[in-house]
């Protein structure tokens, strides 16, 4: 999933000269004189640049007290662009794509996933060139310039959302593997002992060791994490496809593991012949999820403007193929984790992918590599995660912004007690994925993008195909939010309903 950038302001605009006929900004011509000042929104010097940000990755560009108006090139190549878009792009997502599959057919899922991949691309180029004659490569203040303060607070609520559910889903895969991992070095594991219970595990780990990190003033080293959970999610991927030829389907009786404290029972047909046949099209009350979890992978567009912006010889065009090519990479590793992982499992897969591996292997040594790499991974993300949601809701508190210990220690601390609890009493990361897949990420994919395009794009006419073509894709990513949130909305009270009634069993 996805990593927010760390900037939650930029100091300066500085978007490369470039030719487009559709969209202008005063950068195109050789002469200042008649661009607007760049001021900032609240027409004073930059004075909303806290201390805290200052630190945050070691950033030079946060110290800047003003707009520059002269062009200032950046220095990531292609290559490095790529790499750097795909880290944003890869998450936690993927450990739910082979579910996706299951609950929609393998023709099914390849169909939504390309759409979903394209519609994502199309928002990207919505995006910059909505920066380019916006005169912004911040999305908040993208919002601020087309609808005011309702728009800003749309794009920032929308992030900090995505970004909390992107929390919640790496604490959930503490929450899945690490009881795992202890019980592998356990000779009779019990699962009544605490030291088992993930639940606890939860609060041990983001006690002893994320609370501290999230306190830091300065996060930059654990910048390095987002290239390592890549190299994680690679070798997963890696992983799942080799583990495909070793695990007979149907799974014999005798190696599954009924101790396992599975988040999804085992359904009583697994071992039936019948469980092992690919289905291409699947409709059931789970088919829902599917576009939630597709939209929840692929959601990286805050990430954008600030790559944008540290582009080498950059124009929209070369960030436009950025995106390209760092969208298909992403595309071609989900299809295959998705792919594998559900020719493994069929039916009987999991939410998480990698937990569904537990019902076969009490003890496997690849797999233990994996849950530790992954697990160290998410572990040293959440701080980095934590701190543009600890930012805004620094700013829309209205703090002061002198750096204070006090206010930085209570929004630290009351940011991972909300997302605990939300990890605690929420019953799989199935529901995190599905929601903010559907109202977070569909915003920040389909809804603020177009919208914003819609407003800032003054030299396009709203009767113009590019136009048409944007207010088609708003209506579309309103369609979608609202059919996805009420649909996972009727199956939680559906569930709910179902495990209160007497019949049901227990």
């Amino acid at each position: 999933m996805n990593k927010a950038p760390g900037k939650t302001e930029m100091s300066r605009f500085n978007i490369a000269p470039e030719m487009d006929s559709s969209s202008s900004n005063c950068n195109e011509y050789t002469s200042y004189q008649d661009c607007p000042t760049k001021v900032p929104l609240n027409g004073l010097p930059y004075t909303d640049v806290d201390t805290e940000s200052q630190n945050f990755l070691s950033d030079h560009h946060l110290g800047k007290k003003k707009y520059e108006a002269e062009y200032s090139p950046g220095s990531a190549s292609f290559g490095m662009s790529v790499f750097n878009l795909g880290n944003a792009i890869m998450g936690s997502g993927i450990l739910g794509l082979s579910y996706a599959m299951a609950n929609t057919g393998i023709a099914m899922f390849v169909i939504l996933l390309v759409s979903v991949a394209i519609f994502s691309l199309y928002s990207v180029h919505l995006l910059l060139k909505t920066a380019n004659e916006g005169g912004s490569l911040v999305y908040e203040q993208l919002g601020y310039k087309a609808f005011g303060i309702p728009g800003k607070l749309a794009a920032s609520c929308s992030i900090t959302m995505q970004n909390f559910g992107a929390m919640a889903s790496y604490l959930y895969i503490v929450k899945y593997e690490l009881p795992i991992v202890i019980k592998a070095f356990l000779d009779n594991p019990d699962n009544n002992v605490w030291y088992t219970n993930g639940d606890y595990l939860v609060l041990i780990v983001t006690a002893s060791i994320i609370l501290p990190l999230s306190l830091l003033k300065n996060l930059g080293y654990l910048g390095y994490t987002s290239g390592f959970s890549l190299l994680c999610m690679v070798f997963f991927l890696i992983v799942v496809i080799y583990k495909k030829f070793q695990i007979p389907c149907p799974l014999p009786e005798d190696f599954i593991n009924m101790t396992m404290n599975n988040s999804v029972p085992l359904q009583q047909n697994t071992t039936d012949e019948e469980c092992c046949k690919p289905e291409y099209f699947v409709f059931n009350s789970q088919t829902v999820y599917a576009v939630p979890i597709l939209t929840f992978a692929f959601v990286c567009h805050p990430a954008i403007l600030p790559m944008y912006e540290e582009l080498k010889d950059r124009s929209r065009v070369k960030m436009q193929n950025v995106a390209n090519v760092s969208f298909l990479g992403m595309f071609v590793m989900y299809l295959l984790a998705a792919l594998f992982g559900y020719l493994t499992f069929n039916e009987a897969v999991e939410p998480e992918l990698l937990h569904t591996y537990s019902r076969v292997y009490n003890f496997d040594v690849v797999l233990l590599i994996v849950r530790l790499a992954v697990l160290t991974a998410v572990t040293l993300t959440v701080p980095v995660v934590l701190f543009p949601i600890r930012t805004s809701v620094n700013q829309l508190l209205g703090a002061s912004k002198d750096f204070s210990w006090p206010r930085h220690i209570c929004i630290t601390v009351a940011l991972l007690v909300c997302v605990n609890i939300l990890v605690i009493f929420v019953p799989t990361i199935r529901d995190i994925f599905g929601f903010i897949g559907a109202s977070a990420a569909a915003m920040l994919i389909f809804i603020l993008p177009s919208a914003f395009y819609i407003r800032l794009v003054k030299k396009e006419s709203m009767k113009s195909m590019q136009k048409i073509g944007a207010l088609l894709f708003l209506i579309f990513g309103f369609i979608v939010m609202i059919s996805s949130v009420t649909l996972i909305i009727l199956d939680w009270i559906h569930n709910t309903t179902a495990s209160e009634s007497p019949t049901n069993g227990h």
